[in-house]
């Protein structure tokens, strides 16, 4: 299991993400670019001293991104997907993919997915933030699998 971030824009979710993936033992893709420096205080700040405990691999776009992950399965995490993220059978070698917090993802990365996956929510509201979503949506793919730690 992994998770990937596509073009994150905001320093401070990606840096919850990676404290929650360093509690997990999950590793996090980044997919650049990114709407802020890696050596940002901003990621530290949030990600803590959890930073150094979270295997992070950067991208330079989504096509090496790809190629890096090799057969496993790409769940998209979209407002538009059809799909219950509760609903989904996850598997051990999984890549939760979330988008950039103010576009999501293009067409393009839609279609490359084997899943997209909505987290169910309020009609009068548009999303979730970034950090949120990446918890909810990890936490029940890693029960589902039997992956949850401890």
């Amino acid at each position: 299991m992994r998770i990937a971030l596509f073009e994150p824009e905001i320093a401070g979710n990606v840096g919850a993400v990676l404290r929650l993936c360093a509690c997990f033992g999950t590793p996090v893709d980044l997919i650049e670019p990114m709407g802020f420096t890696w050596d940002d205080r901003r990621v530290r700040r949030a990600a803590m001293d959890y930073i150094d405990h979270v295997t992070v691999n950067r991208h330079p776009s989504f096509d090496a991104f790809r190629s890096s992950i090799g057969g496993s399965g790409l769940v998209l995490f979209t407002t538009k997907g059809s799909s219950s993220a509760y609903g989904f059978e996850y598997r051990v070698d999984d890549v939760l993919l979330f988008g950039k917090e103010s576009a999501g993802v293009p067409a393009s990365v839609q279609e490359a997915a084997n899943a997209r996956l909505r987290i169910p929510m309020q009609p009068h509201v548009r999303s979730m933030n970034l950090a949120t979503s990446t918890a909810l949506a990890l936490g029940e793919a890693l029960r589902q699998t039997r992956m949850l730690p401890g």
